[in-house]
C-alpha cells in the first residue's frame, strides 16, 4: 500500500473509532468537528509564527506576550461553531485563515443569492439553509445580503452595448408589488437584441411607468446613451407610443408588428367551430409571396368575415404598415422578424422564476429577481440563431452600409 493511501486509511479509522460512524449524518458531525479543529490548530499555529515562540517557550527572548483567547461563533459550510481567536498584549496578531470580525466563512451570501435567482421565498430559502447548515436567515438579513448586488444592477444598467443591433425586440411583462401599502401591477420592460453575430442579449429592463410614447423615447434614448447606434429591425407587440419613438430615436429603423400577437387578437372574437377555417385564411396572409398578395387576401378575407367578426380583422386593416415589412424578406429572415417569440419565452422564464413570488415589496425587489433569473437563463444561451449567415447576408445587402 503507497503512503499516501495508508494516510487515508488511517484517518478513517481514526474518524471510525473516534466517532462511531454509522450514518451519513455522523459522517457530517465528524466532518464539522474535523474542520473546526483544524481550523483552531492552523490559527493557533498562525499566532505561534507570528508571536516567533511557540505556546510554554520559556527560553526565547520575547518582545510580545500572549494574552488568552477571544471567543467567537462562526458559520461554516458545515454549520455554526465556536473559536477562539489568540490575542497578543501589542494587538499585532491579524489571522489569516479566519481574519478579525469575520464570522462568515461559508460562503452563504452566494448561495442565499443563487436561491433567492431561482424563484424561492424567503421562508424557502431559511429552510434551505437550515436544513444544510443549521442557521437561521430572516427575512431582514436576505434582503441585505441580496442588496450586495444593487451596484451590480446598475453596472449592468448601464454598460456600454454594441453599436449596432440587427434586430431588437421589446415586450412587457407584469408582476403585482407592494406600494405605499397597496399592491398594484406594474409592467417590467425587456428589450432583447439581437447582435451581428446573431446571439441573444438582454439589453435592458425597466420597470413602472406606463406606456407612451415619451416612455418609450426614453428606453431609447437610454440605449443611445450607452453607445447603441442603429437598429435595422424592432419587433414589438401594439406597445402603445411604440412606433412614435422609434420614428424620433432611430427614423431609419424598420417597425415591425408581431405576427403572432395579431393572429391571437384576432381569435378571441371568433367561435370555436370556425377557429380553424379562420386561422387558415389569416395564414395564407402571412405568408403570402408578397405584400400586395397579401394584401389582396386580406380584403378577400374580410369579404369571408367581415359581417360576423368585423373586430376580428380592424387591428390587421389599421395596422397594416407595421405588419407589412417582412413580406419583403427572405423565409429565414421572416422567420426572426414576424415573431417575438424569442422574447417571449424569455418572458416565461421570468415567470418561472418569480412563480412562487406572488407579491414584490418594492420595484428594487423585483428588479433583483429579474436581473438574477437574467444572469441565469443567458447563460443558456450559447448558440445563435438558426441560419444566420443567410439572415446576416441578406440584412447587408437590404440594409447596405449600415452594418
Amino acid at each position: 500500500m503507497k503512503k499516501d493511501e495508508e494516510k487515508e486509511f488511517n484517518i478513517l479509522e481514526l474518524l471510525q473509532e473516534k466517532y462511531e460512524i454509522k450514518t451519513a449524518q455522523d459522517i457530517s458531525f465528524a466532518l464539522k468537528d474535523l474542520f473546526k479543529d483544524t481550523l483552531q490548530q492552523m490559527m493557533n499555529k498562525e499566532f505561534d509564527e507570528s508571536m516567533g515562540y511557540e505556546r510554554y517557550d520559556n527560553k526565547t527572548k520575547k518582545s510580545n506576550y500572549r494574552n488568552g483567547t477571544t471567543k467567537k461563533n462562526v458559520k461554516s459550510e458545515f454549520g455554526e461553531f465556536e473559536l477562539s481567536t489568540p490575542r497578543d498584549r501589542n494587538g499585532e496578531f491579524e489571522p489569516i485563515i479566519v481574519p478579525k470580525n469575520e464570522r462568515d466563512i461559508s460562503g452563504i451570501e452566494d448561495k442565499i443569492i443563487s436561491l433567492y435567482a431561482r424563484g424561492l421565498s424567503t421562508r424557502e430559502i431559511n429552510d434551505q439553509i437550515q436544513d444544510l447548515y443549521g442557521i437561521e436567515v430572516s427575512a431582514t438579513m436576505i434582503s441585505n445580503i441580496t442588496d450586495a448586488i444593487l451596484p451590480e444592477i446598475k453596472e449592468w444598467q448601464t454598460r456600454t452595448l454594441e453599436n449596432i443591433y440587427p434586430i431588437v425586440f421589446i415586450d412587457a411583462v407584469h408582476f403585482s408589488v407592494r406600494e405605499e401599502n397597496h399592491v398594484i401591477k406594474k409592467a417590467a420592460y425587456i428589450v432583447l437584441g439581437v447582435d451581428k453575430f446573431g446571439m441573444k442579449d438582454v439589453l435592458g429592463i425597466w420597470i413602472g411607468e406606463n406606456e407612451s410614447a415619451k416612455f418609450w423615447l426614453g428606453v431609447l434614448n437610454d440605449l443611445k446613451k450607452r453607445g447603441l447606434k442603429d437598429i435595422l429591425i424592432m419587433c414589438s407587440d401594439g406597445l402603445t407610443g411604440i412606433k412614435e419613438a422609434i420614428t424620433t430615436a432611430f427614423p431609419n429603423t424598420v417597425h415591425q408588428r408581431c405576427i403572432v400577437h395579431m393572429i391571437r387578437n384576432s381569435v378571441k372574437f371568433v367561435y370555436y367551430k370556425d377557429m380553424r377555417e379562420f386561422c387558415k385564411d389569416l395564414k395564407s396572409i402571412y405568408t403570402s409571396i408578397n405584400e400586395q398578395e397579401g394584401y389582396n387576401l386580406l380584403q378577400e378575407i374580410k369579404k369571408k368575415w367581415g359581417d360576423k367578426y368585423p373586430s376580428a380583422l380592424k387591428s390587421w386593416e389599421d395596422n397594416w404598415s407595421s405588419i407589412c415589412p417582412f413580406f419583403e424578406y427572405s423565409n429565414e429572415v421572416r422567420k426572426v422578424m414576424y415573431t417575438t417569440n424569442a422574447i417571449e419565452s424569455l418572458n416565461r422564464s421570468y415567470r418561472k422564476y418569480t412563480k412562487t413570488k406572488s407579491v414584490f415589496p418594492s420595484d428594487e425587489a423585483l428588479m433583483k429577481s429579474l436581473y438574477l433569473a437574467t444572469k441565469i437563463i443567458m447563460k443558456k444561451w450559447t448558440g445563435r440563431y438558426k441560419d444566420w449567415d443567410k439572415v446576416i447576408n441578406e440584412l447587408s445587402i437590404m440594409f447596405e452600409g449600415r452594418i
